[in-house]
């Protein structure tokens, strides 16, 4: 049995993904596919994982992999070929991001050890891309929605000067899983699109209903300003109606700029690392500029280098 991760990431349409795939599991494993996703993964299975206050890390570690396995091997049981795992949490949290002024800072420890729960058998892993500008403010508007504080300029101006981009995120996770297929799907292509990324990402030609609502939207800047009030803070900075952009032109240019080297970058091949995935089923282009297919990309491309420890 392959198993594939989808790792999000936030703020990228990865909770419509997950409830169009719940919605249509019978669907699925009909075809060979199982799907596991945050209510799953997020109550109790991977517990141990990452090192916590007052615990034996090796012993959590060895529990939670024998654990992992078990599962592993009852869904093999049933018939399933490919195992479908959709957890965005996997690769960090938008809290943190926030804290680091970057993206996902900690990807490569935190792959490195949840790589290890399934002893080889990760075969392929998804990731999707949102323009750095359009992210930050999909995720500080979120953020604000469940009581986070307004960010100042201070914070922001570093995020929009942070050195992280999605390169380096991509580095990371490949470093930490370096026998897996990375695919990068970009938002701007693939948002809502369900049966895209379950064609482009798994190789599977199932047919989904169309798509329900549209879930975890960030607030707009009407109901950002309302939220803030009712907590009695300040919403002279939460202007414009519509989507919020809580950068300055400035910034969110250099955001844009930062993205359109990463998309480069992997139009380039990504140094052998990852593959940039187009949806051959689309004949308009996007918000970003369409790519011609890269040969690079492949297990068999990429350098041998230094790779990542859980330790």
């Amino acid at each position: 049995m392959d198993v594939i991760l989808h790792l999000g990431a936030h703020r990228t349409g990865s909770t419509s993904f997950q409830d169009a795939l719940r919605r249509n599991a019978d669907s699925l494993k009909g075809a060979g596919i199982g799907f596991w996703g945050p209510r799953r993964t997020r109550s109790g299975l991977f517990a141990g994982t990452l090192p916590q206050p007052g615990s034996d890390p090796v012993r959590a570690a060895r529990r939670a992999r024998g654990r992992v396995q078990l599962h592993l091997n009852k869904t093999a049981a049933s018939g399933v070929r490919t195992l479908l795992i959709s957890d965005e949490n996997m690769i960090g949290s938008v809290r943190a991001n926030m804290r680091a002024h970057g993206l996902y800072p900690d990807i490569g420890q935190r792959m490195a050890r949840y790589a290890q729960l399934f002893d080889g058998r990760v075969t392929r892993i998804v990731l999707s891309l949102r323009a750095q500008d359009l992210w930050w403010s999909s995720a500080i508007a979120y953020g604000i929605g469940r009581g986070a504080p307004v960010p100042d300029y201070q914070a922001l101006n570093l995020i929009s000067q942070s050195r992280r981009n999605w390169r380096d995120v991509i580095s990371d996770l490949a470093c930490a899983v370096p026998d897996a297929d990375l695919r990068i799907l970009p938002f701007e292509r693939f948002a809502g699109r369900a049966n895209a990324i379950l064609a482009a990402g798994v190789g599977c030609d199932v047919a989904l209903p169309t798509q329900g609502d549209w879930l975890n939207r960030a607030p707009d800047a009407a109901a950002l300003r309302a939220l803030v009030s009712e907590r009695g803070g300040p919403t002279h900075t939460i202007t414009g109606h519509g989507r919020w952009t809580p950068f300055t032109p400035e910034q969110s240019t250099q955001l844009r700029a930062a993205y359109a080297d990463d998309l480069a970058w992997l139009a380039a091949g990504a140094d052998g690392l990852a593959t940039l995935t187009q949806d051959p089923g689309r004949t308009r282009a996007g918000q970003t500029l369409p790519f011609a297919p890269q040969p690079k990309g492949h297990r068999h491309d990429r350098p041998k280098g230094r790779l990542a420890h859980s330790g």
